[in-house]
């Protein structure tokens, strides 16, 4: 039994990252539209928020199995608090703040409507420095992280998150700033009476006298 724990543990961890990367690459391919034209974007919208969210779900999957181990001995304090764990606490501690981040940004995006839009962005910024403590936490815990293969899923995956991640930052960089009323050019009044040759106005300018 104590094996199926571990199992169910290691398990849930590593789909529950896959999940993570899969949520965090397809918010990429619909923020930089390098998505089908013919994709409609509410559905990439809808399969972006379950990828998060079941994400989410593997990783409680994964706290679960962990507690339920008996080869290493982890307590409710050792798996919620950073640093608490005997057992390698740094690595353990990269996950746990990853999965408060994680916890963060699923619950803001179940409260959309009932958040301030810039806080909402704010806080859905996090799923990048979450991407990247789940994926220190994958390389430094865990009897995986000396598997050849599952280093190649990481650094692969996190490749091609910076990749995409630089393409839209520069996409952004490339949008003209919206112009402000301050900056549009103000039409001169027309001159009264007109030049020669000119063509009148329709009216004569309007007069405010000041007492």
């Amino acid at each position: 039994m104590d094996q199926l724990w571990w199992d169910t543990a290691r398990a849930g961890g590593i789909v529950a990252w896959c999940l993570l990367a899969a949520s965090v690459l397809w918010g990429l391919a619909m923020s930089t539209r390098t998505t089908p034209d013919r994709v409609r974007p509410s559905w990439m919208l809808d399969v972006h928020r379950f990828l998060g969210g079941l994400a989410a779900v593997f990783v409680g999957v994964h706290v679960t199995g962990l507690l339920l181990d008996g080869f290493v001995p982890f307590g409710p304090t050792d798996l919620l608090v950073p640093l608490a764990s005997s057992w390698h606490p740094v690595a353990v501690a990269w996950g746990i703040v990853a999965m408060y981040l994680l916890l963060a940004v699923e619950l803001t995006s179940l409260g959309r409507r009932r958040v301030p839009r810039r806080a909402w962005r704010v806080v859905h910024t996090l799923s990048f420095p979450t991407f990247v403590l789940a994926t220190v936490h994958g390389l430094t815990a865990g009897t995986d992280r000396g598997n050849l293969v599952w280093q190649v899923a990481l650094w692969s995956s996190a490749a091609a998150v910076a990749f995409l991640t630089v393409v839209r930052l520069l996409q952004v960089a490339e949008q003209p700033e919206p112009q402000r009323p301050s900056d549009r050019p103000i039409d001169p009044a027309p001159a009264w009476p007109p030049p020669p040759g000119a063509a009148a106005p329709v009216g004569p300018p309007i007069v405010t006298e000041i007492r």
